[in-house]
């Protein structure tokens, strides 16, 4: 995996540097099917299914994906 730089709100950044390092895994893992999806220029629709798919396959259930989603 290679690292970039991105621009994000301060709420987002403030809540992914005081996260463990578990939910960082797992933000960035999101952040990377999304970006993917969205920079090959898919529909909508694909981009949700494909991240579904690939969400599945990596072993990001819908459990882990409301944790992340929880507010704390």
């Amino acid at each position: 995996m290679e690292t970039i730089t991105i621009k994000v709100d301060q709420e987002v950044a403030q809540l992914y540097q005081s996260a463990d390092v578990n939910k960082q895994e797992n933000a960035t893992k999101i952040c990377n099917f999304i970006l993917k999806e969205i920079l090959k220029s898919s529909s909508f629709e694909e981009i949700v299914s494909q991240i579904r798919q690939e969400a599945q396959i990596n072993g990001l259930t819908s459990e882990i994906l409301t944790e992340l989603l929880k507010d704390d």
